[in-house]
């Protein structure tokens, strides 16, 4: 604790790490759990990869004692951080990792939440496949057929699948999406289609003769200035 007020961060990690060992080999996990917990906050704004580890640690050792409550809210902060740090592979695993504890302690509403945010990452890493089967694998989830969440996913895949940044749009600013975690929110208002975002014409504006595509011309290069980048 003195060396967080002397703003030694990383030394002040470093001792918490230590003292959380000796209370496992003392027999008392649940503080050790807690000590990691408190290292990952403490180096949070500093260093980001840091606390991810210590998160994972802490909820490893939760994990391990079966109180899986308290595992799964670690292993979310894990989750968004590497998000909020553009490690997406990882967060893949680690979401996934969430979404299966989830399921064990019955929690469906939040495994429709986690299949959402699974959605959303696989987009960015341009992985429609992997998106597409994870909205496929949830179907077995009691509850999510049907669900809002189901409804909205499956327009959102239908949407990117025919590069209409439209509708994408529409539905990642939908309340659903808006208000989950901050940094899910932030992939979802930046999910852009290949393409560059322009939407696909109808089938009707195609068979009205050239007219049609000539009043479209500057529409798919506004477009790509209004969500360049929205990948990155």
């Amino acid at each position: 604790m003195m060396l967080k007020e002397m703003q030694k961060l990383p030394e002040a990690v470093h001792l918490i790490e230590k003292a959380s060992m000796m209370y496992l080999e003392n027999g008392t996990p649940d503080t050790a759990a807690m000590a990691l917990e408190r290292a990952g906050k403490l180096i949070e704004h500093v260093n980001m990869e840091k606390a991810v580890h210590l998160y994972q640690q802490s909820a490893s050792v939760f994990e391990n004692e079966e109180r899986l409550r308290q595992a799964v809210e670690l292993l979310g902060k894990a989750s968004r951080l590497l998000v909020r740090a553009r490690r997406l592979d990882e967060a893949v695993v680690s979401i996934l990792k969430e979404k299966n504890m989830y399921k064990e302690i019955e929690n469906y509403p939040t495994c429709y939440k986690k299949t959402i945010a699974q959605v959303l990452v696989h987009l960015h890493r341009n992985d429609y496949v992997a998106a597409e089967k994870c909205v496929r694998e949830s179907y077995s989830i009691p509850g999510f057929s049907g669900s809002e969440d189901c409804t909205a996913l499956e327009q959102l895949l239908e949407a990117y699948d025919q590069q209409d940044q439209d509708q994408v749009y529409e539905v990642c600013n939908s309340p659903l999406f808006k208000y989950m975690d901050n940094d899910y929110a932030k992939l979802a208002l930046s999910l852009a289609v290949p393409g560059g975002g322009i939407k696909k014409k109808s089938p009707a504006s195609s068979q009205n003769g050239v007219s049609q595509p000539a009043q479209g011309g500057s529409q798919p290069e506004e477009e790509d200035d209004e969500y360049a980048g929205g990948l990155c």
